[in-house]
């Protein structure tokens, strides 16, 4: 992408550039006070630029029942002005893509991570076929998010004409673009985040040329400006996690709690028919347990330095995980989200890198014990092969 508009009237005044990857250079990481930034979000509302995100159109009376056929979400009688969060799996289960989507006026709106948006479109392009459904790129199409109990409630959701019991994945169209001439541009009510899962998010779909218009007035209103190091904080502490940040090529949806239709703000839906990887998600639902599971991190905060994403977790010498996002947040300090075998407890000793020569010492981190969630209810499956091993019961018994 291009540097953002934002970023670049801003970089005088403080806007901080991210570092690249997955922190976007071409949007404020942060305006200066990154752990300020995030507190305001506690009590009131911030507006972070997310610009870096594609964004694709599906017009075409096929392109909800064509899209439930090819991923794993329930879509095909999603209501207008609507949304959910899907995946796209390879044939052995593993996460290939996640996006959000959003059904309004007749389009199918789909925002994914900017580095997925190419791949993904070739993905629905290839997969068309005879179906009425014609996805393409609109990269005149931003990403802006809310995040704060300001987002519903106050002059920031009466300036966007929010109600304030609209729903998750509830969307309406912004009041300036009910032009027919000018492109769709729409907000939508997304789960929540923080530490508790009380933060109300909401994101905004708008027009390039409508972007720096919108920015100003949601900042006359009250929202303050805030960078993606605010909303990476506030998404880790929720574990809600992120595309490549927080997943690799072995993650399976139950993995990273992607379980669930738009009402259990899941990614998968478990009472659907066929599609790709399907056999893998039945599997693990009706038989065993994820091999692995995404715990929230609190890591040793004496040093300066910052793990990266993708370093090995350890415990006893050996590889126990992988690293995910990693960030400081404004009340806990340093955080992040791994994956890591579902064997490892929350009292486990973990370092973070490598203690190889010429490498820096490994950080010492703890699993957050309230981000373990013991599932011990006997699948149906399991069950059911249970019974058959213990054979027909004893007459009379």
């Amino acid at each position: 992408m291009s540097r953002s508009p934002i970023l670049t009237r801003h970089s005088e005044g403080g806007a901080v550039p991210g570092p690249g990857e997955f922190h976007s250079s071409e949007t404020p990481w942060h305006f200066g006070d990154p752990l300020s930034e995030q507190r305001a979000a506690a009590t009131g509302v911030i507006v972070v630029d997310r610009s870096d995100r594609s964004v694709i159109e599906i017009p075409g009376t096929e392109r909800l029942s064509w899209l439930h056929t090819i991923s794993s979400q329930h879509v095909a009688a999603l209501p207008d002005r609507r949304g959910a969060e899907d995946l796209s799996l390879d044939a052995n289960g593993r996460v290939e893509e996640h996006f959000v989507l959003t059904d309004i006026d007749g389009v199918t709106w789909i925002d994914t991570e900017g580095a997925r948006g190419e791949a993904l479109l070739g993905f629905l392009t290839r997969m068309v076929f005879w179906a009425k459904a014609e996805p393409a790129a609109r990269p005149d199409m931003k990403v802006i998010t809310l995040i704060g109990p300001g987002a519903v409630s106050g002059p920031v959701a009466e300036l966007l004409e929010i109600d304030a019991d609209a729903e998750i994945y509830q969307a309406g169209s912004l009041p300036e673009t009910h032009h027919e001439d000018e492109p769709l541009g729409f907000w939508r009510r997304m789960p929540p985040i923080g530490e508790h899962r009380d933060l109300p998010v909401v994101d905004l779909v708008i027009p390039e040329y409508v972007l720096l218009r919108w920015w100003d007035a949601l900042v006359e209103a009250g929202a303050r400006m805030a960078g993606s190091w605010a909303h990476d904080a506030l998404r880790v502490a929720a574990r809600r996690p992120r595309l490549g940040a927080d997943t690799d090529e072995r993650t399976i949806p139950h993995e990273v709690d992607w379980i669930g239709g738009p009402a259990e703000q899941g990614a998968v839906h478990l009472d659907k028919g066929c599609y790709r990887g399907q056999e893998t998600v039945a599997r693990v639902h009706n038989l065993g347990k994820s091999p692995r599971r995404l715990v929230l991190l609190h890591l040793d905060g004496s040093s300066d330095r910052r793990p990266a994403i993708g370093d090995p977790v350890t415990a006893g010498g050996r590889t126990v995980g992988r690293l995910g996002t990693v960030i400081d947040h404004y009340e806990w300090g340093p955080i992040a989200l791994a994956l890591v075998k579902r064997n490892v407890g929350a009292d486990a000793e973990l370092l973070i890198g490598s203690a190889e020569p010429d490498t820096h010492e490994p950080i010492s981190a703890r699993i957050d014990p309230d981000s373990i969630r013991e599932d011990d209810h006997v699948q149906a499956g399991r069950a059911a092969v249970e019974r058959l091993r213990s054979g027909p019961a004893t007459p009379g018994a």
